[in-house]
């Protein structure tokens, strides 16, 4: 009973920061764009402190997982809050308040860093759940976005005038403190010690862990969705806007979306566990495909609601199965390299996808640059149905046994 209030009370904390945390990224995505316009005189550079955070992202995920896997979860992950969360915080508030543009693409490269480091939130469940519970530990952790989604853009435009003498400032402010309500909670945080490094630990060289079906379809399925959901995401705005809609119809939009993305996770692990994590992949690339589908079908208020409500279920559907699915091809010694190696990837195509989303919907249009996105969701399509034939004819190999002589 004890074990069980224990796994519990830990996830709670995960759950916890991750909403604090998804509340920080909500305000950045919202805000840091308009903020990076009225800083910089060039309109091109608008959005950099939003690709900065990207980078921060792209920088730190590697290190902070082994830096992790010497130091435990609990020790990182109030590192990475108190550097990333209340520094960036700080110094993207200071940013504003000297109208330096350059200083608030630093505070916004500093909670990438804190995104780095928090994105493990959801392989810590791991850690602190029984084998049973992980998947749904995993979809618990997630959910704390839905929260965020409602949090996050309200704090994005409420606390804009809490500092009358810097406005915009305020909101940064708001991510120092809460960053700093995180670190509070996560310093209670009780990884058992199965989850925690231990001396003397053995792993096989990464490129046996890589050349396993399942890392392949894990890391395909989690980049590719989280590149395309990020792609589209960012040029939705900018292509609702060039059709005369307006902020208020572009934020009700955006806010859909998120809730797509994270509203799911209080069911896509138990989905997991009763379908299996092949079938929620292709249901994950299903949506996405549908996404597109609807995208090119017209340009009303209800097709963009619609395509991006779809974009936002299928990106859960992949994230969190293609977390479920790395879980389960590493041991304890090798979580670092691999967890770390796995985020490396899919931020590093993140963090393409939004720089290339402004330039792919100005050449193309919207509609042609949501068909660009089939071929890649085709792929993971492809590599699913691959990795459940291989598993399924293992099986079938191992309940035959060896032929008899």
């Amino acid at each position: 009973m004890e074990l069980v209030s224990r796994e519990k009370r830990n996830v709670a904390i995960l759950v916890t920061g991750q909403t604090l945390f998804i509340i920080a990224m909500v305000t950045v995505m919202t805000l840091s764009g308009v903020v990076g316009q009225q800083l910089t005189p060039d309109p091109a550079l608008a959005t950099l402190p939003i690709a900065a955070m990207m980078v921060g992202t792209v920088i730190s995920t590697l290190p902070a997982s082994l830096f992790m896997k010497r130091v435990g979860r609990r020790l990182g992950f109030m590192t990475g809050g108190t550097l990333g969360g209340v520094g960036g915080g700080l110094v993207s508030f200071a940013g504003t308040a000297t109208g330096s543009f350059w200083l608030f693409c630093a505070g916004n490269l500093l909670l990438g860093l804190y995104q780095g480091f928090a994105m493990y939130y959801r392989f810590a469940a791991v850690d602190v759940a029984s084998p049973a519970f992980r998947s749904r530990a995993i979809s618990f952790v997630m959910a704390g976005g839905v929260v965020a989604a409602f949090i996050g853009p309200w704090n994005a435009t409420a606390a804009q005038h809490w500092i009358a003498s810097v406005p915009l400032g305020g909101p940064y402010l708001v991510i120092a403190i809460l960053a700093l309500v995180a670190i509070g909670l996560l310093s209670q945080l009780r990884v058992p010690a199965s989850g925690e490094p231990q001396p003397g630990d053995t792993s096989r060289p990464m490129n046996a862990i890589a050349s396993q079906p399942g890392f392949l379809v894990a890391v395909l399925a989690g980049a590719i969705g989280y590149a395309v959901m990020t792609l589209v995401m960012t040029a939705t705005p900018l292509a609702m806007r060039a059709n005369d809609f307006s902020m208020g119809q572009v934020v009700f939009i955006m806010q859909s979306h998120v809730l797509g993305m994270f509203a799911p996770s209080f069911f896509t692990g138990s989905l997991i566990a009763r379908f299996g994590v092949d079938r929620i992949l292709m249901t994950g690339a299903a949506l996405l495909a549908g996404s597109a589908a609807v995208a090119v079908m017209g340009l009303s208020i209800a097709h963009f609601w619609v395509s991006l409500v779809l974009l936002g279920i299928g990106w859960n559907f992949l994230f969190i199965g293609g977390s479920a699915l790395l879980s389960t091809v590493h041991s304890e010694p090798e979580r670092g390299k691999v967890q770390g190696i796995n985020d490396l990837i899919i931020f590093s195509l993140v963090t393409i996808g939004a720089l290339m989303a402004g330039q792919l919907l100005y050449h193309l249009g919207w509609e042609a640059l949501n068909l660009a996105m089939l071929p890649l969701i085709l792929l993971v399509a492809l590599s699913t149905l691959w990795f459940s034939f291989k598993a399924k004819s293992q099986l079938a190999s191992h309940v035959s046994g060896p032929p008899e002589p």
